[in-house]
């Protein structure tokens, strides 16, 4: 397994002239699958809300999307299941999926009842995947309907944190419209997972297939972006870098010794790319084609039971010439409108919480034009229509207020 990772600023030339340039720096990182790259196993624990509000069809959606993952997994894969209503419980201990019909068994007995407390099926999953991660991928999915009202949502953030300590990857899925998508986002962006809404109960098993489709395509794991500046070249000082493909996520920058910058990363898929966008300030530099930067990805390989890998270092280059012509990437474009698309809907929510809902469906405006211009059109439709309810003196459903955030983050499935 190989590493690809490929560099390109919005406009590679500066001018001479100028004392100070902002430029947006787009790198695109991906594992590359080689021929005689072995499977590797997996290790899955799916953490399952069943509380009161789940029981019936949602439930039994639910069972029938978890049964599907069964029969997709190998004899040399591993699965956990964690179940959780008030309390939680391991229905299912990491184990290799040697029975799988037994496993489906008891997976088919569970009961809807009581409240939920998402933390304790968080903290019971998380241990359960521990077990197996050794020369493993190790994700998890997270699926509840409800409010956190017997746990603690603080708590939930410090274990997704240790999971990533862990090197192990949370997707989270919320059902129905009753959930707290600023949790479930936070955790699944915290581990380097995904957030799906599943807003009717038919919706699950699609969900559920997306979500392991990522999953047996994952190729590396840990993986850290790492990058130099030269001198007079700096990282804007607010959120300075995101991931915006293929899930929009601000991403936090440690700083290593020597004053180099680690951005984690997390699971790489094999040749499906993740493109991080970061915001640079370039300072006068002389003429001619200098180095502004310099990338490496640190990563783990499970094929080869290897941590700590280096890639090969990459430079980026800018052009720095008299007589100045922007030089745009049209690619690097689209990036920047997909993190624009995600910015402009989070002031949107911010103001409607403020009650200004005119600002609100103002900014909503403004990332439905964004999503225009990146073809997004499905979000453009979603993003206008929750706009043009707002302007009409309407409130947003739950679940008008949750599709909006998701359109947000991502290109829909159906667009």
């Amino acid at each position: 397994m190989k590493v690809s990772l490929q560099p390109a600023l919005n406009d590679g030339n500066l001018d001479a002239n100028q004392r100070n340039s902002q430029r947006q720096l787009s790198i695109s990182v991906a594992a590359i699958a080689e021929n005689l790259d072995r499977r590797v196993p997996l290790n899955l624990c799916l953490i399952l809300d069943r509380s009161g509000s789940m029981n019936g069809q949602p439930l039994e959606t639910v069972k029938r999307a978890a049964n599907n993952i069964v029969d997709r997994l190998n004899p040399d894969d591993r699965l956990s299941v964690v179940v959780f209503d008030h309390h939680a419980k391991v229905l299912i201990s990491n184990q290799l999926v040697e029975k799988p019909e037994r496993i489906k068994q008891q997976i088919n007995r569970i009961n809807a009842d009581g409240g939920t407390s998402i933390d304790e099926g968080l903290r019971l999953g998380i241990e359960e995947l521990a077990k197996g991660k050794k020369e493993t991928i190790s994700q998890a999915f997270l699926l509840t309907d409800g409010e956190n009202e017997h746990g603690d949502n603080n708590r939930c953030l410090k274990f997704a944190q240790l999971a990533t300590n862990y090197s192990l990857t949370l997707n989270t899925l919320g059902f129905g419209d009753n959930w707290n998508q600023d949790v479930l986002e936070k955790i699944a962006d915290a581990a380097g997972g995904t957030l799906s809404f599943i807003q009717q109960p038919e919706e699950a098993v699609d969900a559920f297939g997306r979500l392991f489709n990522r999953m047996i395509t994952v190729g590396l794991t840990n993986a850290y972006l790492l990058f130099s500046l030269v001198p007079n070249v700096r990282l804007a000082e607010l959120k300075p870098i995101a991931q915006v493909a293929p899930d929009t996520i601000e991403l936090p920058v440690q700083e290593e010794a020597g004053g180099q910058f680690a951005v984690r990363l997390g699971d790489l898929m094999k040749d499906v790319e993740r493109t991080i966008l970061a915001n640079l300030y370039i300072g006068h530099l002389p003429e001619g084609r200098q180095t502004i930067a310099t990338l490496q990805i640190r990563y783990d390989d499970p094929t080869q039971n290897q941590t700590g890998l280096l890639s090969e270092k990459i430079s980026v280059e800018a052009n720095v010439i008299q007589g100045y012509q922007p030089s745009p990437d049209s690619q690097v474009q689209q990036s920047i409108l997909a993190l624009a698309k995600y910015r402009q809907t989070q002031l949107a929510e911010a103001k409607l919480q403020q009650g200004d809902r005119a600002g609100a469906a103002t900014m909503l405006q403004t990332a439905a034009k964004t999503a225009l211009q990146m073809g997004d059109t499905s979000a453009a439709t979603v993003l206008q229509t929750s706009a043009t309810q707002l302007q009409a003196g309407q409130d947003l459903s739950e679940g008008d207020r949750k599709k909006t955030r998701i359109v947000s983050k991502t290109v829909l499935q159906d667009s």
